[in-house]
């Protein structure tokens, strides 16, 4: 009989068993298989929210089949308290594994409402844009000019939302003195910036910010950024690159930022200026005149006088033999890694081209050539100026 009753406990634990592994396999498979959602879904978790208030809206949304195997499955992975306030892009078909990492893993928003401001080289302004989860793509809202124009509605109604994305987004080739400006008009920030950073030494890219954000912190993160980033580039540098340092590498990398607008071209731009060091003849570089002349405060309005190309100062490369002495804007990575891997080229001048981009040559008299074809163009649309490298004018 004893025999009889142990064998009877021993079937229906195995089949107990077997059904527990049954419902654990099923749960696994729920958690980590594809979802039901079938178009991108932007979940907003605001700061304080529970898992249970989250299930609840994914829920609601389409997003998983079974609250509480999400529940249950992000409790497994050690991750219900870990949750991370923001707006967050869930995929069509993401699993619940992938929901669970998704809000919990921090870092930037992916979609939702944001506020953008940007530093710009020519003028700041303030962008109000919303992700469209279905084109996982921005739509603006507004824009405005926060130092002359009245904030829109769009802008006020958003602009005290605790639980909103705010970005600021330095611009490649903007000056230290700009970047000081530009902060001054994030209203959302705090502090007074005591000093300009040196010129060079911010990293242009997108910086998140919350409200209250300090002036300087932020720019102790940007110039924390350069340094990796001018660093690592030049660890990384090919070999007989007429740099003595870093810091000589980061100012031809500012003037390759100010010369084109064009990224194909950077490297060009960059062997030119290395064949002009290499043969020991003058940068004749405008964008450094420029700069010896507005400190990097604004921009010059206006093309440049014989006068100013004629005067000897520390930044005249038509003067001086050499790279001026510092940066004449914060250059970005591109730039960067341009001046410390040029292209091979023959090239010693350019010019203009009347595209946006610009016209290469290896001797004077092809330069000469484009800069003809360049003052053809300047007088059909009327202007007076210089782009590139000017001998043979």
């Amino acid at each position: 009989m004893w025999r009889h009753v142990a064998s009877n406990f021993l079937t229906v634990a195995v089949i107990g068993l077997m059904m527990l592994f049954g419902v654990i396999g099923w749960g696994r498979h729920q958690f980590e298989g594809p979802g039901p959602l079938t178009q991108a879904y932007c979940l907003k978790v605001r700061p304080g929210s529970g898992l249970s208030r989250i299930t609840n809206d994914l829920t609601a949304a389409g997003a998983i089949r079974n609250g509480y195997v999400f529940k249950v499955g992000a409790d497994y992975a050690g991750k219900a308290t870990a949750l991370k306030a923001g707006s967050f892009l869930i995929e069509p078909g993401a699993s619940m594994r992938s929901i669970v990492d998704t809000i919990t893993q921090g870092g930037q928003s992916t979609c939702g409402t944001e506020i953008v401001y940007r530093i710009g080289v020519t003028g700041n302004d303030v962008v109000v844009r919303e992700m469209e989860p279905a084109t996982n793509s921005f739509v603006e809202v507004a824009k405005f000019d926060p130092a002359k124009d009245t904030a829109p509605d769009a802008f006020v109604a958003l602009k005290d939302d605790a639980d909103l994305r705010r970005r600021v987004l330095v611009a490649e080739g903007v000056t230290s003195w700009q970047v000081v400006e530009g902060l001054k008009t994030v209203d959302v920030m705090a502090g007074e910036v005591a000093t300009v950073p040196a010129e060079g030494s911010l990293a242009p890219d997108s910086y998140d910010v919350e409200k209250g954000a300090d002036r300087a912190a932020l720019l102790a993160k940007m110039e924390a950024a350069q340094v990796v980033r001018l660093a690592t580039a030049w660890d990384g540098r090919e070999e007989g690159l007429p740099y003595k340092s870093p810091e000589e590498a980061l100012v031809m990398a500012s003037i390759i930022e100010k010369e084109t607008g064009v990224p194909a071209e950077r490297g060009r731009v960059a062997s030119i200026f290395v064949n002009r060091l290499e043969k020991g003849m003058k940068l004749q570089t405008d964008p450094a005149v420029i700069y010896g002349i507005t400190k990097g405060q604004g921009m010059l309005g206006r093309g440049l006088r014989q006068s100013e190309l004629r005067k000897a100062t520390p930044y005249n490369t038509y003067v001086i033999d050499a790279l001026p002495p510092t940066p004449i804007a914060n250059p970005g990575l591109a730039s960067i890694e341009a001046a410390l891997h040029p292209e091979k080229t023959d090239y010693l001048y350019f010019v203009a081209d009347g595209t946006g981009g610009h016209a290469f040559a290896a001797t004077l008299e092809e330069h000469n050539r484009n800069v003809a074809a360049w003052r053809k163009i300047e007088a059909e649309r009327g202007q007076a100026g210089q782009g590139g490298v000017q001998e043979g004018d």
